[in-house]
């Protein structure tokens, strides 16, 4: 067993962290799992031998320093990190107040860099590990009414993803930014995603979005979260793993459709763009 890795998984209590938690343990990988209550994940595991669940407050950078401090005093290393916690965010970015907006952005963006900030200085120290930060397909495609905010925050996930990829390759760490599609969890479910505390009337798109992804995709979703954690797994023994790893078809359609439409618009206003320069005959 002590040859497996050691995980470091946040946000384990339910969704995709708790279905990759189960697997890692079932495959006897020694997994840190933290959540904002250590009682939810010991009642969805129990005891287990190579069990390390933690309770953190991943917006709390002491919080979270104490908490990889005893993970490495546990295990004595982590091999992978899954930047996992978050929660979803809607409403239109009129109707959001600065509270709900700044809260989101704190639990997506600062509680994963918090994460990234004490357990950096680890894997740059023994020249190895994976980071894999969970953003959503959301963080590539953000034209979906009431939803601004939260893609915002994941487009942000996407954003530093890059940046510590190239930050972390001399180290011999990889990182990798996940782009899941709709995965069939409690993610959409009253009680996970949060709504606007003060509506306006006059948004109807919004409403007609959020109740579509509460009341005809929950429990509907095409992707099964079981798979998603078989592929994290497999994706973490790869030698050179992906910068981008996009889960499921509907996420690689809704790329795909993406890309072809930004590379239309950026041909369309060419002229525009290239328009700004110097002109060297003047010079």
């Amino acid at each position: 067993m002590k040859s497996q890795k050691v995980w470091f998984v946040t946000g384990a209590s339910k969704g995709l962290g708790l279905s990759l938690v189960k697997e890692l343990l079932a495959q006897d990988y020694l997994v840190v799992a933290t959540s904002r209550t250590k009682r939810s994940l010991e009642n969805e595991i129990g005891e287990v031998e190579n069990f390390l669940p933690l309770e953190v407050d991943i917006t709390d950078d002491k919080d979270v320093a104490r908490a990889v401090l005893s993970a490495i005093d546990y295990f004595g290393r982590i091999d992978v990190l899954v930047n996992n916690a978050g929660y979803g965010q809607t409403g239109a970015l009129e109707e959001l107040s600065e509270s709900e907006t700044r809260r989101n952005f704190e639990v997506n963006v600062f509680g994963s860099l918090n994460v990234i900030r004490h357990i950096a200085p680890h894997m740059r120290g023994q020249q190895s590990g994976h980071m894999f930060n969970i953003a959503s397909i959301g963080g590539l495609v953000g034209n979906y009414p009431a939803f601004g905010v939260y893609c915002s925050t994941k487009f942000a996930v996407a954003g530093f993803s890059e940046a510590l990829a190239t930050e972390m390759e001399p180290f011999g760490v990889h990182t990798t930014v996940v782009y899941p599609g709709y995965f069939r969890t409690d993610f959409l479910s009253e009680g996970s995603l949060q709504t606007a505390a003060n509506p306006i009337a006059s948004y109807i798109t919004a409403r007609e979005s959020e109740a579509t992804h509460q009341h005809e995709i929950n429990g509907n979703q095409v992707n099964d979260p079981q798979k998603a954690a078989t592929l994290l797994i497999e994706v973490s023994k790869l030698q050179e793993p992906p910068v981008h790893l996009l889960m499921g078809q509907d996420a690689y359609e809704l790329a795909k459709n993406k890309i072809n439409m930004l590379t239309a618009e950026i041909e369309k206003w060419k002229s525009y763009t290239i328009s700004t320069g110097f002109d060297k005959s003047a010079e």
